[in-house]
């Protein structure tokens, strides 16, 4: 089967991959000059413990099922992560309950090793923190995003697979027994399956699919998500978190392979796309990182960079689910259009590859 993948993000390449490892000729269309761009190299490089997500839904399935299938990956390929842990940290007797709450929704979705401590075992664990209690996720960790996305890259290209740089899809077409696909530069070319891996273009191409419902294309809502670096040395060994905030899960403190430590990110509603990080925005940061860090010192926050989330739920809404939308679903042969693929995406890629390549294999 020829196949063109739409986007070489981190899903868009687990996917390639995953095709190519299946035998296929396989194609990814990017229409920036590198790998990983966009969605997937602006993000906190977490690999995460699946505990937030609601029970059943795609994002804990594929979070854990993906995470672990992660790990396994990066061993094997010797991909720089780092399981590190996670504290998510109650300030208040409100917060508590909704840490016990994530607590219990973890057990229900089957995270390992997951621990409520009390104030006394935290500070034990991480002397700078103040809290009433914290649950401990020990399965939680970091990884280098652009290592994982060269060694996804590599199987593809080892598996004569390829990817067109500076190639972005205007329209698609059925052609044929497939699909035809037309390009900026006005060249076309026809494959036997198209998966869109487009992140936040992904609506802009479904759009232009014909004869795909337009009703079927879900809105996209940008959240902008802003980190700070933090001027002095690491003080904690572990991930910090607040509890979930609307839109997000909370100004948090992200560690990276290099030692540095940042805190984000917020959620910030925007309606254009923009990555220019408002350094006046610190006055929140520092007021929340405060919540469970005291010791914050003033004028120790730098703007460092932010990314923005394909969302597919707004501002007061209950966030929405991975969308997968397959010929199971629209009755279109041979072509699957991937929506609001946020967070835990990176985690949860090699996992969406492997439910994609089933409903490839179903052809």
């Amino acid at each position: 089967m020829q196949l063109l993948v739409v986007g070489a993000g981190v899903v868009g390449l687990a996917v390639a991959r995953r095709a190519a490892l299946a035998g296929h000729d396989v194609i990814v269309a990017e229409r920036t000059g590198g790998i990983g761009n966009g969605v997937s190299s602006r993000n906190s490089e977490v690999i995460h413990g699946g505990m937030y997500y609601p029970t059943g839904s795609r994002r804990a399935r594929h979070s854990i099922a993906g995470r672990r299938m992660l790990y396994d990956y990066c061993a094997a390929h010797g991909i720089a992560h780092r399981k590190c842990g996670k504290l998510i940290v109650a300030t208040s007797e409100a917060e508590l309950v909704k840490v016990e709450q994530i607590h219990a929704q973890g057990l229900i979705n089957g995270v390992e090793n997951l621990e409520m401590l009390d104030a006394a075992a935290v500070r034990r664990l991480e002397p700078e923190v103040r809290s009433l209690g914290a649950l401990h996720s020990p399965q939680t960790g970091i990884v280098d995003s652009h290592g994982l996305m060269l060694a996804l890259r590599g199987d593809l290209e080892d598996h004569g697979g390829m990817i067109a740089f500076h190639t972005r899809v205007m329209t698609l077409s059925p052609a044929s027994g497939g699909w035809e696909a037309r390009f900026e530069d006005g060249e076309s070319a026809t494959f036997d399956a198209i998966i869109n891996c487009a992140g936040l273009g992904a609506q802009a191409l479904a759009a232009a699919t014909e004869g795909y419902p337009a009703g079927r294309v879900p809105r996209l809502v940008m959240a902008r998500g802003n980190y700070f670096r933090y001027a002095g040395r690491p003080v904690f060994s572990r991930l910090i978190y607040p509890v979930p905030v609307d839109g997000g899960i909370g100004i948090h403190v992200t560690l990276d392979l290099a030692g540095q430590m940042r805190f984000g990110p917020d959620v910030e509603w925007i309606a254009t796309e923009n990555y220019d990080v408002d350094a006046m925005r610190a006055d929140a940061f520092y007021e929340r990182i405060r919540g469970y860090w005291p010791g914050l010192p003033d004028h120790s926050l730098l703007p460092d960079y932010c990314g923005i989330r394909p969302k597919l739920t707004g501002p007061g809404e209950a966030p929405a689910d991975f969308l997968i939308d397959a010929p199971a679903d629209h009755g279109l042969p041979g072509l699957v259009h991937l929506f609001g693929i946020e967070s835990p995406g990176l985690t949860s890629a090699l996992a969406l590859a492997e439910e994609v390549g089933t409903h490839l294999d179903a052809q």
